[in-house]
This record gives C-alpha cells, sequence and structure tokens, in this order.
C-alpha cells in the first residue's frame, strides 16, 4: 500500500459503479451507458430516476405506472407541514430546512422502522417518498416564508411541472416546465462528488437510507459544493448594477483577489458537457422573454476567462441565469440542487447495500508521542 496521502481523496478509487460515466478530459458524462445530451433532450427526469434505481429504461408502462406512484406520494402529513411552517417562521436557511424537513419525514414513513435497512424494495418504497415529497416541502417553504399559503401538488403533472406550480401558483408553460426537466436530468447523478460520498459513507455503518440523504443534503450545503450557482447569479446582478462592461467587471473583480464563480472542476478538464447543454437553454429562455442580458453577461464573462485564465464553465455557471430567468429564488438554487441529486444518492446507497463493506479509511499521525503525563498543578 502506498504511503502518499491524498488529500482530498483525490484521485483515489474507492468504489466501482456503474451508475455514472464521467470522461473529465473529453468533456462527456452518462448515466448507465447513455449520454447526458440523449437524455436531455428525450428523457424526461422520472425516466433516469428508474434508469438510476433500477438499471433500466422503464417501458411505457412501467413509466406510467413509476410516474403515478411518484405523483401519489407526493403529499405531506400535517405535522411535516407545520413544522415547515414553523422553519420559514423563523427564518431558517433553505438547505437546514431541507435537512430538518428530510430527516422528519423518516417519523411518518411505513417502511422507516424496516427492520432490514438493506431490503430493496422497502427502499425503493422509501426512495419514491423522499424523491416526490421534498419538492413539496421545498415549495411550501419557499411560499410560507413569502407570506402565502402552500399549494397543493397536482397528479396530473410531472414533477418538474409540479414543483414549479407549487411554487408560482399557476401551471408553467411547456418552455419553462421542459427547461427545469432537463435541469433535473442534468443535476441528477455526477460520480462520487462529495454529497453522493457522503450518503455512501453513512450507508455503509447500516444507517437508513433518510439518515443517508440528510447526510448528502449536509454535505451540499457547504459553499464548495452546492452553492456556486447562487453565487454566480449574485455576481451577474453585482455585474449588472455596476453598469460595467462585464470584462472590465471581471477584469477588476480577479485583480482585487476575488474568485469568479462557476468555472474550474475538480473533474473536468475542459467544458462542464451541462454547461453546454444549460447555455443553449439559458439562450432559448432569454430569446422567448425578450430579455438577454443576464445570458450575454454570462458569455462575455465565459469568454474572458477562457482568454485570461484558460478556464471552462461548470454546470453551475450557466444554471444560475436559467433559474433566474424561470423566477426561482437565488438562496433556492442549492435546494433545488439537492431536489435532483437525492436521485442519484439514492442510487449510490442501493448499490453500496447490495455488497456493503464500511468505509473507514485512515489517517497517518504526525503528532507528538510517549509524552509524560503532568500532574494538573504542573501544566
Amino acid at each position: 500500500m502506498s504511503d502518499d496521502v491524498q488529500r482530498g481523496l483525490e484521485g483515489v478509487l474507492v468504489a466501482e459503479s456503474d451508475l455514472s460515466y464521467i470522461d473529465g478530459d473529453a468533456g462527456k458524462l452518462g448515466y448507465l451507458g447513455y449520454s447526458i445530451e440523449d437524455l436531455a433532450r428525450e428523457a424526461s427526469y422520472e425516466e433516469v430516476v428508474y434508469l438510476l434505481w433500477h438499471g433500466r429504461l422503464p417501458d411505457a408502462q412501467e413509466l406510467d405506472d413509476f410516474s403515478t406512484w411518484m405523483a401519489g406520494a407526493r403529499p405531506l402529513d400535517d405535522e411535516v407541514v407545520t413544522e415547515i411552517r414553523q422553519l420559514a417562521a423563523a427564518d431558517e436557511v433553505p438547505m437546514a430546512a431541507l435537512r430538518t424537513i428530510v430527516s422528519a419525514l423518516s417519523a411518518y414513513d411505513d417502511d422507516a422502522t424496516h427492520d432490514d435497512v438493506t431490503d430493496l424494495d422497502a427502499n425503493l418504497r422509501k426512495a419514491c417518498r423522499i424523491t416526490a415529497k421534498i419538492p413539496t416541502a421545498l415549495a411550501a417553504f419557499e411560499r410560507f416564508r413569502n407570506g402565502k399559503e402552500a399549494v397543493d401538488p397536482r397528479e396530473d403533472l410531472n414533477h418538474a411541472a409540479n414543483f414549479l406550480y407549487m411554487l408560482n401558483g399557476e401551471v408553467p408553460d411547456e418552455v419553462l416546465a421542459e427547461t427545469f426537466d432537463m435541469a433535473l436530468v442534468l443535476h441528477a447523478d455526477h460520480g462520487l462528488n462529495a454529497s453522493t460520498f457522503s450518503a455512501m459513507v453513512t450507508a455503509s455503518t447500516l444507517s437508513d437510507l433518510h439518515s443517508a440523504v440528510t447526510a448528502a443534503i449536509g454535505t451540499l450545503a457547504g459553499s464548495l459544493h452546492g452553492g456556486a450557482n447562487a453565487n454566480v447569479m449574485r455576481m451577474l446582478k453585482e455585474v449588472d448594477e455596476s453598469d460595467a462592461d462585464p470584462r472590465t467587471w471581471v477584469e477588476t473583480a480577479l485583480a482585487d483577489g476575488r474568485r469568479v464563480p462557476g468555472f474550474g472542476h475538480r473533474v473536468y478538464d475542459v467544458k462542464d458537457p451541462r454547461a453546454e447543454i444549460l447555455g443553449a437553454k439559458s439562450k432559448e429562455l432569454a430569446e422567448a422573454a425578450g430579455e438577454s442580458k443576464w445570458y450575454d453577461y454570462s458569455t462575455t464573462i465565459e469568454a474572458y476567462i477562457a482568454d485570461h485564465k484558460a478556464l471552462a464553465p461548470n454546470v453551475d455557471f450557466y444554471s444560475a441565469s436559467t433559474y433566474y430567468q424561470m423566477g426561482i429564488p437565488i438562496d433556492a438554487y442549492t435546494p433545488i440542487f439537492a431536489m435532483s441529486r437525492v436521485a442519484g444518492w439514492i442510487a449510490h446507497v442501493l448499490e453500496q447495500y447490495e455488497d456493503n463493506r464500511l468505509i473507514r479509511p485512515r489517517a497517518r499521525y504526525v503528532g507528538e508521542a510517549d509524552l509524560p503525563f503532568p500532574a494538573v498543578g504542573e501544566r
């Protein structure tokens, strides 16, 4: 065994998985052998969830049954709604609220006390409830903290459209619904990122699915993982308010030692393929709305950073303007990330349970040794 320490476990192989494939040199991403481009263009979020959990795409009847099952699991117990209302009244930050809500959901899940935490059928039922209820909870929290009442979910809308309906109180148009559905597909899984690995570590102790997802949410909340798209939008708004040319703004920011969010990635050495797809969608939304400034700012900044820093944008860069043009609050971006990524978290947890081994790395001790123990009066 090598004695080299790999800080952050960078480049360390810790598991085998058939869920998502990333080629950082070529800028490729796929789920179970299907390219992200094909999935984003052709598949619904429900199809991708089924693919990740079952290892294959559903046929028409399976997709209809699965979508119906998911839609029927959307409503929240009254006690959970009360807790969401209290969290909103306490001005809790959205990711912390989501962490608390998902943990609370286990109290009202019929399978939460199942004796065998690795039982696949029970976990698929729990997975469906968790994934279906998170959008309902997020939309209710957002409305409560803005002095509005929650909107009940509808079973006749798909996962993406129903969330936008519950958030805004009106059925979204086709462009918005399709764009949001695509965004959910793009964020559904991405290898052993920090939050996914956190979920796997939790599951490896034979803790339950709710605990694993709660751990993942806590990990995603960190600014080095889930908050980049919110920071990108804050940057774009700052550019807009400055009335400066975006190139000049970025040049000044870099000279002041500021970091421009949304660029670079631990895995990709080229442009994130998801950024390519969302960039095109951001442009489409801008053209449909007749307001292109956010997209124009983004492309100008991308070109400047490419020329001066040789860095390419990641998925967060264009998801920022895409979400903003859809009317989604900036501090809800990371919870929406979780709303999508829960599918991947659960898929990796199910995979972990299939052939479980406790994840327990070691650290090299570099402290002092064999110190004499002094009496309290001699310290």
